[in-house]
C-alpha cells in the first residue's frame, strides 16, 4: 500500500523542507523541490498549503513588491515541526535531508546570483549581473557588462552562478579592503 499523506502531513513536509534547506526559498524553488523534482507534495496543494502556513505564522514571507520573496520557517514553525515531525515517514525524512544536503548550494546560487541579458538598439547585448541579499530581494552587488554578441551574453549569464562569489570577493577586496 502506498503512503498517501494528508494535508497536515503535507504541511509538515513543507516545514521539514524549509528546515533542512537552511536557506530562505522562493515560492518557485519550494514548488520545484517539493513538486517538480521530487513529487513529495502535489503542486496545487503545495501552493495552497504554503499560504496556510503563512497565515498560521509557521512560515514567514516578508512583504515586498517583488515576486521573488523568500519564505522561511519561523520559530513557531520549528516548534510545531519538532513536536510532529515523526508523522512524516522516516524514509521520506531521510530523502528530504539527503536532497537538501546535495542541492542546497545550487538553490542558493539560483536564487541569489541573478543574471539577465537584453538586446540593445545597436545590436549589442547588456548583461546585468546581481548578487541578492539572502533574506530580501535587495542587490548587494550589481554589475552591467555590454557584449557584442548574444552568445557572449549567454556565456556570461551561465558563468555568473559559478563565479559570482569570487567576483564579489575580488571587487570588495580591491575597493574596500585596501
Amino acid at each position: 500500500m502506498d503512503f498517501v499523506p494528508d494535508n497536515t502531513v503535507n504541511k509538515l513536509i513543507l516545514l521539514y523542507v524549509l528546515d533542512k534547506m537552511e536557506i530562505p526559498l522562493t515560492e518557485n524553488s519550494i514548488l520545484e523541490i517539493c513538486s517538480s523534482q521530487n513529487n513529495w507534495v502535489n503542486w496545487m496543494d503545495c501552493k495552497d498549503l504554503l499560504s496556510q502556513l503563512i497565515i498560521s505564522k509557521f512560515v514567514y514571507k516578508p512583504s515586498t513588491d517583488s515576486d521573488e520573496s523568500r519564505y522561511n520557517i519561523t520559530v513557531a514553525g520549528r516548534e510545531c515541526l519538532s513536536q510532529f515531525y515523526t508523522r512524516i515517514p522516516a524514509s521520506l525524512r531521510d530523502n528530504i535531508a539527503q536532497f537538501a544536503q546535495e542541492n542546497k548550494l545550487q538553490f542558493k546560487r539560483n536564487q541569489e546570483y541573478i543574471a539577465k541579458s537584453y538586446k540593445n538598439e545597436d545590436g549589442s547585448y547588456t548583461v546585468d549581473l546581481k548578487i541578492l541579499e539572502p533574506l530580501t530581494t535587495d542587490a548587494i552587488f550589481s554589475l552591467s557588462i555590454k557584449t557584442d554578441t548574444r552568445h557572449n551574453a549567454t556565456v556570461a549569464c551561465k558563468k555568473w552562478r559559478e563565479l559570482a562569489a569570487n567576483v564579489y570577493e575580488y571587487v570588495y577586496s580591491k575597493i574596500i579592503d585596501n
